[in-house]
């Protein structure tokens, strides 16, 4: 027996969600498989939400990216935050379970594919450093790395910093947490040249009214990057 299957045996493969044995490595049992709402077919092309309708290459917008003002170029998303879906996210961003980063990396990757460019730069969103410090993790720079080796891009966990503590956008309406995050981030000097003239793919966990994702576009743009594509785990949408 080899050394792979003596530790299968003895510690057998369990769902990454509930801990009931499954067949494979960081899988779904079926029960949490059902559980977890993964975004497929036709999609908002500017933040991945599932829409009505046969998917097609068309390019088809949801209400809201039609009304607000998105400066990134396309958005996708693997999952909605609700049912599991929300309980993976919130375990592994408070639950200390960065193993969830692998398999939560491959499903992005798949929603991706899409938006994916040879010379793109992956980038994560940054916590505040304070905030950081009690975490003790990012779980959108955990992600963002993930993402950047299954698909062979360049990754710079820190080329994005947040320059001010923003707090929790939760209670907050939609026009109040763009004004939150209005001039938040901002591409440290060291890796200016990396983001010049670069085409970004800039990851999150969730995306929810887009706030987070529109700042830090902006941002990177500041900094000369040449397009902003946009991915999170897990997309809030309204009948969630």
């Amino acid at each position: 027996m080899g050394l792979q299957e003596a530790l299968q045996v003895l510690y057998p493969p369990q769902c990454i969600s509930c801990g009931t044995g499954v067949t494979s490595d960081f899988g779904l049992c079926g029960d949490c498989w059902r559980e977890t709402s993964f975004i497929a077919g036709l999609v908002c092309d500017l933040c991945g939400v599932p829409l009505q309708g046969e998917d097609s290459d068309r390019t088809v917008l949801c209400d809201d990216c039609m009304t607000i003002a998105r400066p990134w170029s396309q958005g996708r998303a693997a999952m909605l935050y609700k049912d599991n879906g929300r309980r993976i996210v919130l375990a592994l961003k408070h639950g200390d379970r960065l193993d969830l980063a692998r398999p939560a990396a491959f499903w992005m990757q798949k929603a991706a594919r899409p938006m994916l460019k040879p010379n793109m730069l992956v980038i994560p969103v940054p916590l505040h450093w304070f905030r950081l410090f009690r975490r003790r993790y990012n779980q959108a720079a955990l992600l963002s790395s993930a993402v950047a080796k299954l698909t062979s891009l360049e990754s710079c966990p820190d080329g994005l910093i947040r320059r001010r503590s923003t707090g929790s956008q939760e209670g907050r309406n939609r026009d109040a947490r763009f004004a939150n995050l209005r001039d938040a981030f901002t591409v440290p000097e060291r890796h200016r040249k990396l983001v010049d003239q670069r085409e970004v793919l800039l990851v999150d966990d969730v995306m929810t009214s887009g706030a987070t994702f529109a700042a830090a576009t902006e941002a990177l743009f500041a900094a000369g990057a040449a397009s902003v594509s946009v991915l999170s785990l897990a997309r809030v949408a309204k009948d969630a």
